[in-house]
């Protein structure tokens, strides 16, 4: 457990093996309004192998903001994972697998494609925002209403039954109780101005339509894991993601359908996404980039 002091924040991270500078490293981005608390039981089984860096992006969890109150943008909470990332030495030399969640995968977009050096594979899961027919939908103006509405009301998913219902609309499989009481905690406790100004951002068409052409052009190869029972974000992004990414780009890109889950699968099928993310950093290594 520790803390790097830059301009935005005092920003909270772990670090599985600092030091080690040999490793492949696997850095998490989380989803909106989550710490990285949820990563643990995935990190458990990586750590003997891989290095495992984890972080609280401001406005969530154990990293404090700096007043006046930085800029949350996409850009900004990148420029603050990207200080992390120098900090640890991790942007020199090919040794980084990146796995971002939801709205994670935004900010690991503009970091990757800053870095791409850096890159031995890429894995988004359940950012299904990465879909430009999604922006005309009635689900994606009802989602950015709910954003709004939540934050208002957030302190009423302490109690049952709000709770359960809460929780019970992002996942389709059972999660442990100690991960059901993380989810909603990191919820109520995350600054109500960073989560709306994820909210706007992750509805906004001209902020969407851009970072899915960016998240196309990755210079990596891509592992997208769609949950399919996921009910706050539509899975079918990742599947459209997928889509036109084959088409466009000729970097390996993998898609990888969890039927039974929602918006946790790496909470809700720990085995097989373990297994699914070590087949993907497996396939990819000794492989170096092409020239763009």
């Amino acid at each position: 457990m520790s803390y790097l002091d830059i301009e935005r924040c005092r920003l909270y991270y772990e670090d599985s093996a600092r030091g080690i500078e040999n490793r492949e490293t696997v850095v998490f981005f989380n989803g909106w309004s989550i710490s990285s608390r949820y990563w643990e039981p995935l990190i458990l089984r990586l750590s003997p192998q891989y290095r495992c860096v984890s972080f609280d992006q401001s406005g969530t969890g154990r990293t404090r903001v700096r007043k006046p109150f930085p800029p949350y943008t996409v850009a900004g909470f990148a420029d603050e994972a990207v200080k992390l990332l120098e900090e640890l030495g991790l942007l020199s030399g090919r040794r980084l697998h990146i796995v971002a969640h939801s709205m994670g995968g935004m900010v690991a977009t503009e970091v990757c494609n800053r870095f791409p050096d850096a890159l031995l594979s890429v894995t988004i899961v359940n950012c299904g925002i990465f879909d430009d027919e999604l922006l005309k939908s009635f689900h994606h103006v009802l989602l950015g209403t709910m954003i709004s509405l939540s934050m208002n009301i957030k302190g009423l998913f302490r109690f049952e039954p709000f709770k359960s219902l809460f929780i019970d609309r992002a996942i389709g499989k059972p999660i442990e109780s100690r991960y059901r009481d993380i989810f909603v905690e990191d919820f109520i406790t995350s600054d109500n101005e960073a989560s709306e100004a994820v909210g706007r951002f992750t509805t906004d068409p001209l902020t969407v339509g851009c970072y899915t052409r960016e998240v196309v052009g990755i210079r990596a190869p891509l592992l997208c894991i769609a949950g399919m029972a996921d009910r706050t974000i539509p899975p079918e992004g990742m599947i459209t993601l997928y889509e036109r990414r084959k088409k466009q780009c000729e970097w390996p890109t993998v898609l990888e359908i969890f039927e039974d889950a929602g918006h946790l699968p790496m909470l809700e099928d720990l085995p097989r996404f373990f297994m699914v993310l070590q087949r993907q950093f497996e396939s990819v290594r000794g492989f170096r980039c092409k020239d763009s």
